[in-house]
C-alpha cells in the first residue's frame, strides 16, 4: 500500500466523487445513562457519497442512515430505541445528512449541514479531520475521514425520558456522535 498523504501534507483527497465503504466505516454515538454511565451504540446500515472539490468550499457530503439498524448491545434497549418513544422507524425509516458548506479550520474542516432525524431538520456542524488517502492492495483509492459533533437529542423530537428517584433523568439529552469513514474513489 502506498500513501498519497502524510500528516504534514494532508489537505484534501483527489477531487471527484467518493462512495462511503460501510464495511470499513462506522457511525456511533455516546449518551449518558443514569446521569453518570455512558452507553455506546452504532448504526449498522448507512451509506452516502462525498464530493471532493478543488477546494474545501467546493466539496459536499450526502449520507443516509437506517435507524432500524441501531445496536447498543442490548436487544430490549434497541427495540425501545426503534419504537415510537425514540426513532419511530415505522414512520421515519431514515436519518439524513446533507452538507450545506465546508470550511477549513486550521488543519481540520467544519462541515455544516442539515440533519433530519424523526422528521425534524436542523443545522449541525461536524468537526472533520482528513486522515489521508491510500491505495489498498486491490488498487482502490481510499480516503479516510474522522468526524464528530454533539447534539441535544430533544431538538429532534427524541424527548422520551424517566425521572430518577434520586434526581436527574434516565437518559441524557446530549449525544456525542463519532464517525469514521473510509471512502472509495469512483473511477
Amino acid at each position: 500500500m502506498t500513501s498519497t498523504a502524510t500528516p504534514e501534507t494532508r489537505t484534501l483527497p483527489a477531487a471527484g466523487t467518493w462512495t462511503i465503504d460501510a464495511s470499513h466505516s462506522s457511525v456511533e454515538f455516546v449518551v449518558r445513562h443514569l446521569m453518570v454511565a455512558k452507553v455506546r451504540g452504532r448504526f449498522a446500515e448507512f451509506g452516502g457519497t462525498i464530493h471532493v472539490g478543488d477546494t474545501p468550499e467546493a466539496s459536499s457530503v450526502q449520507v443516509e442512515i437506517t435507524p432500524a439498524s441501531i445496536s447498543t448491545g442490548d436487544l430490549q434497549r434497541d427495540g425501545h430505541l426503534t419504537s415510537a418513544d425514540f426513532f419511530d422507524v415505522e414512520t421515519y425509516p431514515t436519518i439524513e445528512f446533507a452538507s450545506t458548506g465546508v470550511r477549513s479550520v486550521g488543519d481540520r474542516y467544519a462541515v455544516d449541514g442539515e440533519l433530519t432525524v424523526h422528521g425534524v431538520t436542523k443545522p449541525v456542524t461536524l468537526d472533520l479531520e482528513y486522515q489521508g488517502s491510500i491505495t489498498d492492495p486491490f488498487g482502490n483509492d481510499k480516503a479516510v475521514f474522522s468526524a464528530s459533533t454533539e447534539l441535544d437529542r430533544e431538538e429532534w423530537g427524541l424527548t422520551w425520558n424517566q425521572t430518577l428517584e434520586s434526581g436527574g433523568v434516565l437518559v441524557g439529552k446530549k449525544t456525542k456522535i463519532e464517525i469514521e469513514v473510509e471512502a472509495v474513489h469512483n473511477a
